[in-house]
């Protein structure tokens, strides 16, 4: 009997509008990143680093402690580095994509708004 109830309830959370809007707001999202992060590492960070005299932004970095090479020029010991670069990039991806999404629930706040200021004026007019 547990058991049936468990399977109502689920049937009956997952049929519900709401969880059905969050998966495809899911897919919907993961193929936003995508197109984004192309955005980023195929246009706008090359960009950059043209301005930069044509440096990889990702490869920039700091080296605290340079690598160690034995006589053959094999590493021994790997340097050091706190890596920056692809840290800023992370950045300016993290910017286009929270700056998209404040532009879509921007639209989506203000047709939501008209469409309820045209449900409350037919309200007042059905009224009279």
């Amino acid at each position: 009997m547990a058991r049936t109830q468990f399977a109502s309830d689920f049937k009956t959370f997952i049929s519900k509008g709401n969880v059905i809007d969050l998966g495809v707001a899911v897919v919907i999202g993961a193929a936003f990143n995508k197109i984004v992060t192309s955005l980023v590492n195929d246009i706008i960070m090359p960009l950059i680093s043209l301005i930069a005299g044509g440096l990889n932004v990702t490869d920039w970095k700091w080296i605290i402690k340079e690598a160690q090479y034995d006589v053959a020029g094999n590493i021994t010991k790997a340097e050091t580095s706190l890596n920056y670069g692809n840290f800023i990039q992370n950045i300016i991806d993290f910017i286009i994509v929270a700056f998209t999404i404040f532009i879509v629930l921007r639209a989506f706040t203000k047709l939501q708004n008209r469409r309820m200021k045209n449900e409350k004026g037919l309200e007042h007019k059905n009224d009279e």
